[in-house]
């Protein structure tokens, strides 16, 4: 019989679910773990490099790399808490998390996805105003206004997921929860569950409508207004740099992006499981190892900063 939360709790102490993503490949447990492994170092290491270059480089103390910096952070975030949990599968072959294990990570999954998500959105609004009203820009955002906005995109992000996680607290589960995927999102959940989820598809679909098509429109609108006026640009150097920072962000964007709406928008019929589980872990594991690279390979002033580093820390003590 499906049995609900507190009925779980009364009956056993430590109910579980468990993660099948990697079942159909006992074979290759070992390469699996290497990469998954290699891919969170990366991540984590990545995004904390660019913490350290913007936080120590006067010159990048700004909108745009302050955002940047908020970006790595939940980078850092989002993969930690799904990554360990893999490892740990991967290493002793035992698929099992808790039912508090298993929501702890999916609220930190859609918190860290929701804020990611309009998070971007506001770094394009920090784009257009800097190229379309560069007269107003230090007005518009001045550092009370960027940082209120930061403020706001974290708090928006944790309360959508307090709420989601307090209906998927509700939802009921048989003794047993298998779940056909290697980390416990949403979609899995919706799934696994036995009872109504109605209210939890409808909350969804609101919430994958605001942070997903709403925030991805906003964005799409910004760079029109963008891209047409670096076309406006006369100077060949300053339109260079332009579309180089934008091109940073858009393609960050667009990946983030597409791997997210296909796992959450799209509807399940048009997919299958491997197909989420592929995308689930782009925009989860992936992008934050992409994101780091994608931000200083294509930014000049990260690079010149990175380097200033190198010859003010490292070159110093190899000599």
């Amino acid at each position: 019989m499906p049995l609900t939360v507190r009925e779980q709790t009364n009956k056993t102490s430590s109910p579980e679910f468990f993660l099948m993503g990697f079942s159909s490949y006992q074979q290759s447990q070992s390469a699996f773990f290497a990469v998954f492994l290699l891919l969170y170092l990366l991540a984590v290491i990545g995004n904390i490099l660019i913490i350290t270059i913007i936080s120590s480089d006067a010159h990048l103390h700004n909108p745009m790399y302050f955002f940047l910096i908020n970006l790595a952070v939940l980078d850092i975030c989002f993969t930690s808490c799904i990554s360990p949990k893999i490892l740990d599968i991967l290493l002793s072959e035992t698929e099992s998390i808790s039912y508090f294990g298993c929501m702890t990570q999916q609220f930190m999954l859609s918190s860290t996805l929701g804020t990611e998500l309009i998070l971007l959105a506001v770094m394009a609004f920090d784009r257009y105003v800097a190229i379309c009203m560069p007269l107003h820009y230090p007005i518009i955002m001045c550092k009370k206004i960027y940082i209120s906005l930061a403020v706001a995109v974290w708090l928006v992000g944790i309360l959508n997921s307090t709420m989601l996680t307090g209906i998927i607290l509700n939802l009921s589960f048989s003794e047993t929860i298998i779940l056909d995927h290697f980390f416990c999102e949403i979609p899995a959940l919706l799934k696994a569950s036995l009872s109504d989820t109605q209210l939890l598809k409808n909350v969804t679909l609101v919430e994958d409508f605001f942070f997903g098509i709403f925030c991805f429109f906003c964005i799409i609108i910004s760079y029109i207004y963008i891209i047409a006026s670096i076309v406006r640009i006369h100077s060949a150097e300053k339109k260079k740099k332009a579309f180089s920072t934008c091109a940073s962000h858009l393609l960050v964007v667009t990946l983030y992006y597409v791997s997210t709406i296909y796992a959450y928008v799209l509807p399940s019929v048009a997919r299958g499981s491997n197909g989420d589980k592929v995308a689930s872990a782009f925009y989860a594991i992936i992008s934050p190892v992409l994101n780091p690279m994608i931000y200083s390979l294509r930014n000049t002033d990260v690079k010149q900063a990175f380097f200033k580093i190198l010859s003010r820390h490292i070159f110093p003590l190899i000599k």
